[in-house]
């Protein structure tokens, strides 16, 4: 039961922050509420790339975390017993670094990060 709300929850927010990311790279003028606000209003061409890169890297997460819950590709079952751990620290991470931002905006996403970091730490265990 708690791996199968972990998964959901998991696959929830990380599809807010996917479309956010999305966002940023076609051109929404989210910039002040991602990079430390570095680039407030729209991206340039050089952070839209990484900002798609970023969707791409966050949906492979989703795969390793499907995986790793034994609902989906269970041809990588046993790169997401390693995979997900990656995962914990990359999201433990992620919450340090929402939190200490000089952006005020873009600490919203550390409530995000660090639920996302204790729905993998829940489905490493599990």
């Amino acid at each position: 039961m708690i791996e199968t709300v972990s998964l959901f929850l998991f696959t929830a927010l990380t599809s807010i922050v996917i479309l956010f990311q999305l966002g940023l790279a076609v051109g929404l003028p989210w910039g002040v509420a991602s990079m430390g606000g570095k680039y407030p209003g729209i991206y340039p061409p050089k952070m839209r790339f990484v900002a798609l890169v970023n969707a791409l890297i966050l949906s492979g997460m989703m795969v390793i975390a499907w995986a790793r819950a034994g609902r989906a590709f269970p041809e990588i079952y046993s790169l997401s017993l390693v995979g997900i751990w990656v995962m914990v620290v990359f999201f433990g991470i992620a919450t340090l670094m929402n939190t200490i931002t000089p952006s005020k905006i873009e600490r919203i996403w550390a409530p995000v990060a660090f639920c996302q970091f204790v729905t993998c730490l829940l489905l490493a265990l599990n």
